[in-house]
């Protein structure tokens, strides 16, 4: 699986040419002012329909250029579709946030993870190889670009179509090249060392690289969830209550904390069950551990990094981004040629910590935050964790994957309940981000 996961790293980089952080400029923009989202949106569609085209061969010039075999390539051709289709679902999905809409992207990123798993699990079940598992990903890609195109229709209730007004696309390049910059910066921190994988190591370290990653990738909505619903309620809160913001920092940092630590856990205590699923050796099992490790604060420099854009300091955000691309570039170009899939999991671990520590003293410049509650929430998580990971440990012998997952989860939360972890107002809080 060393080409399929090459091919889509290398489009998700060239993918952000496509937005170049159009996507932030639409959701901030359509919550100030609603009634402009199909102005907003008809001329971001504008700019992104020749800038699709112009990446899409671009990058397979560049792929043709890198010398990559026969079959990688017609991976990146397929994956290339998927890449523009997935560039103009975010924008749909981008209005609907700024209008406070989130029902319809979280359903559409479970149906959209149903059909990948059930499409190319059957390409590979029937041994039509990674080819016809990479077209899963296109029809997935595809439902996601008609549902979200008729859900914008639908939420807009009025017509809207491309615009090509130059005067509108100076305004928006003008507010937007920030948070292009940082997508870049950021694309690349999250892909490149896929890339760098297949061309300094092999694509077998590519394979044992990401299994940690899909896991992580497919549980990425859940911080997404609650950024969607923060990033228009934090622009508020910057203007009007500078307290209400410092509190859903809070907030947002105690639940991804809570719903990180379990993962982790879980993933320690099933480590060899979950590398059998992959069909993958001992050599995975390090690169797996230290890249979940890192889930923690890939989960809480969401809303860290949400909070800065809110309050228009999306500069800072692209300079942390790009001193922490930058050290990504030099620890993988140390450790990938040593350590291979090893070298790149700790390159992961260690930059998103120092995302993590730019982040959070910059916000405390911002606002008085007050690091002691969550640090008394990572603590009873933490506590739950570690008796969760032991209990499932050994009862793990006596029981299926799926009845270890259940009693795992069924442990941490009472256990984290019992020690004050949660309350129920928080619960209530929480199932209201996700039905917004």
């Amino acid at each position: 699986m060393g080409q399929y996961y090459t091919a889509i790293s290398f489009t998700t980089i060239f993918g952000i040419f496509i937005d170049l952080g159009l996507a932030n400029i639409l959701t901030r923009e359509v919550a100030k002012a609603p009634e402009g989202a199909s102005r907003w949106l008809g001329n971001v569609i504008g700019i992104k329909i020749p800038l699709a085209l112009i990446t899409f061969l671009v990058s397979l010039l560049m792929a043709q250029l890198l010398g990559y075999e026969s079959l990688v390539w017609r991976l990146i051709l397929v994956s290339a579709f998927s890449m523009v289709l997935d560039s103009f679902t975010t924008s749909f999905f981008a209005v609907l946030r700024g209008l406070h809409t989130l029902k319809y992207e979280s359903l559409a990123s479970i149906i959209f993870q149903v059909l990948v798993f059930i499409a190319g699990g059957a390409a590979l079940y029937l041994n039509q190889g990674v080819l016809a598992a990479i077209f899963a990903l296109v029809l997935a890609s595809a439902f996601n670009f008609v549902f979200s195109f008729r859900a914008v229709r639908r939420e807009l209730k009025i017509p809207w179509r491309p615009l090509f007004d130059r005067a509108a696309w100076r305004k928006i390049w003008q507010v937007s090249w920030p948070f292009g910059l940082f997508a870049i910066a950021q694309r690349l921190y999250l892909y490149l060392d896929s890339v760098l994988l297949s061309n300094l190591a092999n694509f077998h370290e590519v394979g044992v690289y990401q299994i940690a990653f899909k896991i992580i990738n497919a549980l990425q909505f859940l911080p997404l969830a609650f950024v969607a619903s923060l990033y228009p309620a934090m622009s508020a809160y910057w203007l009007n209550s500078r307290d209400q913001l410092a509190v859903s920092l809070e907030r947002a940092l105690s639940y991804l904390t809570i719903i990180s630590l379990p993962i982790i856990a879980g993933v320690f205590a099933l480590d060899q069950a979950i590398l059998d699923i992959f069909k993958a050796g001992p050599e995975a099992l390090w690169p797996l551990r230290i890249s979940i490790l890192a889930l923690f604060f890939i989960f809480v420099n969401y809303p860290i990094g949400s909070l800065l854009n809110a309050c228009d300091r999306q500069k800072k955000n692209l300079l942390f981004i790009s001193i922490v691309a930058f050290s990504s570039l030099v620890l993988n170009l140390f450790l990938i040629p040593r350590w291979g899939a090893l070298g790149a999991s700790i390159t992961v671990l260690l930059t998103n910590s120092l995302m993590f520590i730019l982040g959070i003293f910059e916000v405390n410049k911002i606002i008085k935050y007050h690091f002691k509650k969550n640090l008394i929430v990572l603590g009873k998580a933490l506590l739950a964790a570690l008796v969760m990971a032991l209990i499932v440990y050994l009862g793990k012998s006596y029981l299926s994957l799926p009845g270890a997952v259940i009693l795992g989860g069924l442990t941490y939360f009472f256990g984290l309940y019992l020690v004050g972890g949660f309350s129920r107002a928080d619960i209530l809080s929480v199932k209201q981000s996700f039905k917004r």
